[in-house]
């Protein structure tokens, strides 16, 4: 073996070993292994970083951006909660969840949507007493298996788009991997829900062992021209937001012992109680505003502002004054949304009530206030929540017009994928459906590090002949047969994603496919597919895809749970999928 090709053989191995037995950040392990082919001269500084240039790589990164538009105007949260409803039974629920889910992930990136369906899935299990362990692994993997469809749903898909185009010039069509993906997302769903019953756990989450006890007493106002106003408190899906709704106020009287069947009014002043996380759920709940009229006084607009919780301290001029007699605005630059008293709930109008030392506030207010206040004697503990701010609800059509129309000029092919996401990702902050720091904050640097510097290694591999050496080996194995190698570079690739990166794997298996089908005498394009689906199905281990550990701790799972529910369903998928790819893309 050439020397070049030893010592990236000696890099990978130790990488991957690296990868699967250390804590390490894998951005950090990846820049390490290409910082040592760079010096051994395996690669030169362009091939090195031509990731960084990627056009596969580029795109992920603009539409982390065109979804942040999305998140912070509350598009698929409405969305979502139209389309959950009430579920009859556990399978009608996953039926509910994961349909609507795999849909929006052909078309968003899988991993926002995700985190942006966690929190409402939690609630929507608790109000209608579901198993969340029964519903938070069918959400990870619908949105895998949504991913499949379409060239945007998933980075693997973009990243193998990325490899192809500086192959050979071209890369994947908008809906070329729906062939195999559809069928493979439409099987994967159905063994999902229809085993679920004996796969998945029923098991309460993490967060119901390790609560937050504090329970916070909060006001808010049913906006007139919101889609609250007119419907029975049942039908408002008050009761999923974790919240409970004590009392309501209306026009001088308070109902206090509130039925289900009774339709909330525009201007009814609800009051709630339950924990910071809902409370702050609440706040960007579309419909609804803080009773307070003090928050509009702020002169910060609500979207820059974010949730700070803040402990009153025994030295503070607020003890024994209530908080509309202290003047809290005038005299701290925030205002108090909601209060929380040792456990107890706090009774009365939010303004009438009488601070104590250790009560905890729930304030809205700028950034800057935790910075100026954190050393206050008039605080024992000041703590920002972060990603706490109001959402532009008022926008949120205008950032589903936007992605529709970058996902109708890559499908039909007036632009480039690329193009579509920057234009859409310019049109998201030109129409302030996001803003700039938002924009910045939403893209995840460590994903696209990790498949920038992959590529590099992957250049390594090829540069070497390393990738050739392997590609022989495993003909060797396999024999010349197209279907046999096809099968075992699936297993491969399989394995590689999931106890590593599935982008990673995707950029260390390419250079292997297109060796593999150049000894076999065939194209290249099933294996490049077939790692693919490979990659962008490691459903497996909660490590394999960032999905799967998002839903671990609020599913209240084990490792085992997901090689329990995982390895079938990879084992279903890969049937359908090696049936189908040799039919759409021939030898």
């Amino acid at each position: 073996m050439p020397a070049d090709a030893l010592l990236t053989a000696v890099v990978v191995a130790t990488l991957l070993a690296a990868l699967i037995t250390t804590r390490v950040p894998a951005d950090a392990l990846f820049i390490l292994a290409l910082t040592v082919l760079l010096v051994g001269g395996v690669v030169t500084p362009v091939e090195a970083f031509a990731g960084f240039a990627n056009e596969g790589v580029v795109t992920v990164a603009v539409l982390y951006i065109v979804v942040s538009g999305l998140r912070e105007t509350g598009g698929v949260q409405h969305i979502s909660r139209i389309l959950l409803g009430r579920p009859g039974s556990i399978e009608g629920a996953q039926l509910r969840l994961t349909a609507p889910v795999a849909f929006f992930s052909a078309f968003l990136n899988n991993t926002p949507i995700v985190a942006m369906l966690i929190p409402a899935v939690r609630d929507w299990a608790k109000a209608h007493t579901l198993p969340v362990s029964k519903l938070m692994m069918p959400l990870s993997f619908a949105a895998m298996l949504g991913g499949m469809c379409t060239l945007v749903g998933t980075s693997p898909t973009l990243v193998a788009h990325g490899l192809l185009i500086e192959h050979r010039g071209t890369g994947l069509g908008f809906f070329e991997i729906a062939w195999v993906g559809v069928p493979v997302a439409v099987v994967g769903l159905a063994f999902v829900i229809a085993t679920s019953r004996w796969l998945l756990p029923d098991r309460p989450p993490d967060e119901t062992v390790f609560g937050d006890p504090r329970e916070y007493t909060v006001e808010m106002t049913v906006d007139g021209k919101g889609p609250l106003a007119g419907r029975t408190v049942a039908a408002s899906g008050l009761a999923e937001s974790g919240l409970q709704l004590i009392e309501i106020h209306r026009d001088g009287e308070i109902y206090p012992a509130v039925a289900p069947t009774l339709h909330l009014h525009a201007g009814d002043r609800l009051v709630l109680a339950g924990s910071a996380g809902s409370v702050v759920d609440l706040q960007r709940r579309h419909g609804l505003t803080p009773a307070t009229t003090q928050v509009f006084k702020l002169d910060v607009p609500r979207s820059e502002r974010m949730l700070i919780e803040a402990v009153v301290s025994d030295s503070s001029p607020l003890l024994g004054s209530t908080i509309r007699r202290g003047r809290f605005r005038t005299r701290y630059g925030a205002v108090v949304i909601a209060v929380a008293r040792n456990g107890v709930r706090v009774s009365g109008n939010l303004g009438d009530i009488v601070l104590r030392a250790g009560d905890t506030l729930l304030l809205e207010a700028t950034p800057s206030f935790a910075d100026r206040h954190r050393q206050s004697r008039d605080f024992y503990l000041v703590s920002a929540l972060p990603d706490t701010h109001a959402l532009r609800f008022d926008r949120a059509a205008i950032a589903i017009l936007i992605l529709a129309a970058m996902v109708s000029a890559a499908a039909l092919g007036a632009l480039s994928m690329l193009q579509a996401a920057l234009i859409a990702a310019a049109a998201m902050l030109a129409t302030r459906c996001t803003t700039v720091e938002a924009a910045r904050a939403s893209i995840n640097w460590p994903v696209i590090l990790v498949i920038a510097s992959a590529i590099g290694v992957g250049h390594a591999m090829e540069a070497s002949g390393l990738a050739t050496q392997t590609a022989r080996t495993l003909v060797g194995f396999a024999g010349s047969i197209p279907s046999v190698n096809l099968v075992v570079l699936f297993m491969l690739t399989s394995l590689f994603s999931q106890i590593i990166t599935n982008n990673a794997a995707v950029v260390l298996m390419f250079p292997i496919a297109l060796s593999v089908a150049a000894s076999v005498g065939a194209e290249p394009m099933p294996f490049v597919i077939a790692i693919v689906m490979a990659a962008a199905g490691a459903v497996a281990t909660p490590i394999g895809y960032q999905t799967n550990l998002m839903v671990y701790g609020p599913g209240g799972y084990r490792f085992t749970d997901f090689l329990r529910a995982g390895l079938p369903l990879v084992a279903v998928t890969a049937l359908v999928a090696l049936v189908v790819i040799p039919r759409v893309w021939s030898f």
